[in-house]
Parts: C-alpha cells; sequence; structure tokens
C-alpha cells in the first residue's frame, strides 16, 4: 500500500505550516498504524519529499517528525507492514482526543 498518494500530499500542509494554529486546532490530514502493534501515526503536516509531522501514538503520545520511507521499510510478523487507513477522514486534534478518550497531552 503506497502510504503517500499525490492526491493526499495535495492536501496537506507544507511542514511548518500550521504554526499559527494552537495545537489543539490543528487538523489531522491522514492516519497509518501497523496492524500488529499499537503504533499509529497521525499526519498534519508534509515536506511534499519524505518528513512528516504529526502526533505519534505508541508507547507514549508525543508529537513529532516521521519519515515515510523509514515507515515504509517496517515489517514486523508474518510481513505486515504500515498501512494507511482508507476511511479516516480528517478530524482537529482536539476532536481526536476526545475520540480516544486517553486524550492528547498539549
Amino acid at each position: 500500500m503506497k502510504l503517500m498518494t499525490k492526491a493526499l500530499a495535495k492536501k496537506m500542509p507544507k511542514l511548518y505550516g500550521t504554526e499559527h494554529i494552537p495545537t489543539e486546532d490543528k487538523v489531522v490530514v491522514a492516519k497509518l498504524f501497523h496492524p500488529a502493534s499499537d503504533w499509529t501515526w497521525y499526519i498534519i503536516e508534509y515536506d511534499g519529499n519524505d518528513v512528516c509531522w504529526g502526533l505519534v501514538s505508541g508507547n507514549e503520545k508525543e508529537f513529532g517528525y516521521f519519515s515515510i520511507s523509514e515507515l515504509e521499510a517496517i515489517h514486523g510478523p508474518f510481513g505486515l507492514s504500515v498501512e494507511r487507513d482508507i476511511f479516516f477522514r480528517p478530524i482537529r486534534v482536539v476532536e481526536l482526543a476526545a475520540f480516544n478518550q486517553g486524550g492528547v497531552v498539549f
């Protein structure tokens, strides 16, 4: 599965493009996840090439940078790799936090 399509990339704000927006009001545009773990990557910004910035949920929840190429290189049990949630719709960070009930520390 292609994690970042051209159509999806066009919808993404560029890196640092949402700096003026409070964290809780930033919009998560895409969700990536590994089906054999509890790791999820929520993309908010994209550099148009490889680097994303967003919420990473794994052992802990934190905002940070991650690379599409590094995620594509992950192969877990039975050869499972990171996938894109094709049913995910853009959502504000505050709404995502409420949905997950675990909340996000801002």
